[in-house]
């Protein structure tokens, strides 16, 4: 079980929340899409995944019915 976490207030506690948000907008949002669509790469390629599967587009080769 977790110790409980040492409460921090007043100035010092506005330091540490103002260093944690320059750190968060510093990252560019192109990287995080790149990050998020690596990730869903990953998760689809997992077969024993929960919830609903991702729909099979149909392939280029197949010829339409005329």
């Amino acid at each position: 079980m977790k110790p409980d976490a040492e409460m921090i207030e007043g100035p010092e506690a506005w330091k540490r929340f103002q260093g944690v948000m320059k750190n968060v907008l510093a990252v560019p949002h192109a990287m995080i899409q790149k990050r998020i669509e690596e990730h869903r790469a990953v998760a689809a390629k997992n077969p024993n995944r929960r919830g609903p599967k991702a729909k099979l587009k149909p392939s280029v080769s197949r010829a339409p019915d005329v």
